[in-house]
C-alpha cells in the first residue's frame, strides 16, 4: 500500500474531525442552539408543525392537515404529526398519503361529524405509530369503520392504537397490505373486518373488548382471498349482537378460501375462537384458544380441505368440530391437537345440538394424534345420522369423557375406521354406535361384527 496515501488518509480525517468540533463548539457558544436537521428532515418527508398544525389546539384542524398531506402525496414525501392531540374529522387521504406520528404520543381524536379516515381507490395509504381515538363519536352512514378504506392497493397500519370506535376500528375492502402491530380495543362491533382482500396479512396485533367480533376476514361470493392472520392477541370478544354463532367470534373466516390462522392467542370469546364458515382450503395451527364460550374451533359449511393442526384448546363447550356434511363441509385433517375442559354450557338453548363434545367430525377426515380430557358428553363424535362418510380415526388419546367415542349407526351412515386409540375412564364406553341421538350398540371395541361398515380394530378401553 502506498505510504503517502495512508497519511493523506489521516490528514483528512483529522480535518474532518477538526472542522466538526470547531462547528460544534460555536453551536454552544451560541446557547439555544437548533438542531442540525429536523425530524421531518431525518425521514425525507414534512413536519406538519413546522406548516402550522398545532399540537393540543381547542380547534378542530382537518382541513389544515388534508392540504398539508395532499402536497405531500403528491411529492411522495411522509407527513410527520409531532406528539401531542389533534381533533380531526373526515379526513380522505389520497395516493399516496404517509401519516406517521410518535407511538403513543401522538393521539387523534375523532371529531365526529362522518368519518376519521378514509381512501377509495388509491395504489398506498401508510399510517403509523398514531393513537386513533373514536372517543364514541358517531360514524356517518357512509362508513362503518374509524379507518375505512376501499380498493387500496397496499394499505400498511403498523404501530397504531385505534380505540372507541362506534363501530368498527377497521374496514377494509377489495385492500392488500398489512396491519401489524396493533392494539385495537373496544369497538362496538368488530376491531378489523376485511371484504374481498388480495393478499393481506394481520398480524401482531392486539385486540380487546370488541362488541360483536375481533378479526373478520370475509368475502361477499365464495373464492380465493388469501389472507394471512398470525400472531395476534384477542380477548374479551362479546356478542353484542346475540345469535347463535354470527357474532362473537374472535377470528372469523366466511368465504374466504386459502386462509392460514396461525398462532395466535385467543380467550374469553363468547362464541368461536377461530371459526371458519364455508372457507375452503383453510389451514389452522398453533394457536391457543382458551375459555370459549362455545366450539373453540370450527370448519362448518361449504368447505372442502381444512387442516386443523397442533391448537391447544383449553375451555369450550365444544373443542373441535369439522362438520356439515349436509352442506358440502368435506375433506379435512385434525392432528396433534389438545382438546380440554369442554363443558355442557353454552351461549344458546340447544335443541339438536350437542355441547360436551372434544372432537366431532363428519366426511373425508382423518383425527390422528389428538389427546382429549374432560369431555362431559363425547370425546369424539364421528357423523350424524347419515352424514357419515370415510373417516380415519387413529392414535388417539380420550380421558375422562362421559363415552370415549361416538360413531353414527343410522341408515345411510358411510364407513369408519377407528384404529390403535387409548380410552380411559369412559363411564358410557369406549366406542358406542349411536342412531342420531340414541344409543344403539353395545361396547364396540369388544365386537363391531354387527356393523361391517366400520373397522374397529386395536383400541384400549380402561
Amino acid at each position: 500500500m502506498n505510504p503517502n496515501l495512508v497519511i493523506s488518509r489521516r490528514a483528512a480525517l483529522t480535518t474532518t474531525l477538526a472542522t466538526a468540533g470547531v462547528m460544534l463548539s460555536g453551536r454552544i457558544s451560541m446557547g439555544a442552539a437548533q438542531p442540525l436537521v429536523g425530524a421531518a428532515d431525518l425521514r425525507g418527508g414534512i413536519d406538519a408543525g413546522s406548516q402550522g398544525l398545532r399540537p393540543d389546539a381547542a380547534s378542530e384542524q382537518s382541513r389544515k392537515l388534508a392540504s398539508i398531506i395532499a402536497k405531500a402525496s403528491r411529492d411522495n414525501q411522509p407527513v410527520f404529526l409531532p406528539p401531542g392531540t389533534y381533533v380531526l374529522s373526515n379526513m380522505d387521504l389520497p395516493d399516496g398519503t404517509r401519516l406517521h406520528g410518535v407511538s403513543g404520543a401522538t393521539k387523534i381524536i375523532y371529531g365526529g361529524g362522518g368519518h376519521l379516515f378514509r381512501s377509495e381507490g388509491a395504489r398506498r395509504v401508510e399510517l403509523a405509530n398514531l393513537v386513533l381515538d373514536g372517543a364514541g363519536g358517531g360514524l356517518g352512514e357512509h362508513v362503518s369503520a374509524l379507518v375505512h378504506m376501499r380498493s387500496v392497493g397496499e394499505i400498511i397500519i403498523n404501530n397504531c392504537e385505534i380505540i372507541g370506535s362506534a363501530k368498527t376500528g377497521i374496514q377494509l375492502e377489495r385492500c392488500g397490505g398489512r396491519i401489524d402491530h396493533c392494539r385495537i380495543t373496544d369497538a362496538a362491533d368488530y376491531a378489523v373486518l376485511a371484504i374481498e382482500s388480495t393478499g393481506l396479512a394481520i398480524t401482531s396485533n392486539t385486540v380487546a373488548d370488541c362488541g360483536n367480533g375481533g378479526i373478520l376476514v370475509h368475502r361477499r361470493t365464495k373464492g380465493a382471498d388469501g389472507t394471512l392472520v398470525s400472531g395476534n392477541r384477542i380477548t374479551g370478544t362479546r356478542a353484542g349482537n346475540g345469535g347463535t354463532g354470527q357474532y362473537g367470534n374472535a377470528i372469523n373466516i366466511y368465504r374466504a378460501d386459502n386462509v392460514q390462522v396461525i398462532g395466535n392467542h385467543v380467550s374469553a370469546s363468547a362464541f368461536s375462537a377461530i371459526r371458519s364458515n364455508a372457507g375452503s382450503n383453510v389451514q389452522i395451527a398453533n394457536n391457543q384458544c382458551l375459555a370459549s364460550g362455545e366450539t373453540a374451533i370450527y370448519s362448518e359449511f361449504g368447505f372442502e380441505g381444512a387442516m386443523v393442526s397442533g391448537n391447544l384448546v383449553n375451555g369450550a363447550a365444544n373443542g373441535i368440530s369439522i362438520v356439515n356434511f349436509n352442506e358440502g363441509g368435506r375433506l379435512a385433517t385434525v392432528s396433534g391437537n389438545v382438546v380440554r375442559n369442554l363443558s355442557l354450557t353454552a351461549p344458546y338453548e340447544q335443541s339438536d345440538t350437542f355441547f360436551g363434545l372434544g372432537i366431532s367430525v363428519e366426511a373425508d377426515t382423518a383425527v390422528t394424534g389428538n389427546v382429549i380430557e374432560n369431555a362431559p358428553r363425547f370425546g369424539l363424535l364421528l357423523g350424524w345420522g347419515p352424514y357419515l362418510r370415510n373417516v380415519v380415526v387413529n392414535g388417539n388419546v380420550v380421558r375422562e369423557a362421559k363415552t370415549g367415542c361416538a360413531v353414527s349407526v343410522a341408515d345411510g351412515a358411510g364407513s369408519a375406521v377407528i384404529t390403535n386409540n387409548l380410552f380411559e375412564r369412559v363411564p358410557g364406553g369406549g366406542i358406542i354406535g349411536y342412531r342420531w341421538h340414541d344409543v344403539a350398540s353395545s361396547e364396540l371395541s369388544a365386537d363391531a361384527s354387527g356393523y361391517p361398515q366400520h373397522t374397529v380394530i386395536g383400541n384400549r378401553v380402561i
